[in-house]
């Protein structure tokens, strides 16, 4: 007999089913050397956030797509930051997997107040802004 399907209402906290926080082409920058790589790439600053982008080099061993978060305390108290890292993550998740490119590591930063409180649809089109920004060919 197999488990009854779970509800797609958002219940999933019953079922002991719960989605991934980022997408599964996506891997997670933990280390700070990967952050202090890419604070030295490319950036591209919008109104919802401020997006740091690297190619990775040859001998790098990670593939695909690596995403790392970031909010200062500028961003706000312990509350403001988490809310924000959450809708970087999510806006991520749903972006990166179409607009970012394999091999390629991304840091999304938050901004102060601005973060926290962007209308959703906004901060999207901002991150599928900055990749198009960073992707560009520089001459």
């Amino acid at each position: 007999m197999t488990p009854p399907e779970a509800p797609v209402n958002g219940d999933t906290a019953a079922t002991g089913i719960s989605p991934p926080a980022v997408s599964v082409c996506l891997s997670v920058i933990r280390k700070r050397p990967d952050f202090l790589r890419a604070a030295r790439a490319r950036r591209q600053g919008t109104a919802g956030m401020m997006v740091q982008a690297r190619k990775r080099a040859a001998e790098e061993p990670a593939t695909g797509i690596r995403v790392g978060f970031t909010c200062s305390k500028k961003v706000g108290n312990a509350v403001a930051r988490n809310r924000a890292k959450r809708r970087l993550r999510e806006v991520a998740r749903q972006v990166l997997p179409e607009h970012g490119r394999d091999g390629w590591d991304y840091v999304l930063i938050g901004k102060a107040e601005v973060t926290a409180s962007r209308p959703f649809d906004q901060l999207k089109s901002d991150l599928i802004y900055a990749l198009k920004k960073l992707h560009q060919d520089r001459t």
